[in-house]
């Protein structure tokens, strides 16, 4: 009996912290008091567990094209909330804002995401109410 409760206990132990593991906190990953601001075109799109990433081409006033990254929330979440992959559509032109990455890449997480006519897809995350 005790050997069949240390096996259940040191599987629990193994399986249920790598789920824990895997996930991210926001702070840990994105620097919340840095925000970045782009439009541009939607070139990518990642629709997968554990987060949706988007990705998009900003022209700079130099001419030269800056691909960011945008991590956003689990496809069931952001179904929930009415955002579907078509709403991400290749060649889409949004306005981004979000927390850039604590490694300076340019990646972010996704604070506000509208269309080109500020249309609004996604609102600020609950973690992003005391930002700009």
């Amino acid at each position: 009996m005790q050997k069949r409760s240390s096996l259940l206990l040191s599987f629990i132990l193994v399986f249920g912290g790598w789920e824990a593991w895997a996930h991210h906190s926001l702070a840990a990953e994105f620097d919340l008091s840095t925000f970045v601001k782009v439009t541009g075109v939607i070139k990518r799109v990642e629709w997968q567990n554990p987060h949706v990433w988007f990705f998009v081409e900003v022209t700079e006033s130099d001419s030269e094209v800056t691909t960011w990254g945008f991590e956003t929330w689990p496809p069931g979440l952001l179904m929930r909330r009415g955002v579907t992959k078509d709403a991400l559509s290749i060649g889409t032109v949004v306005n981004v804002e979000g927390a850039r990455a604590r490694d300076g890449s340019n990646n972010s997480s996704t604070r506000r995401l509208t269309f080109a006519d500020g249309t609004p897809v996604l609102e600020p995350r609950e973690e992003y109410l005391g930002g700009p």
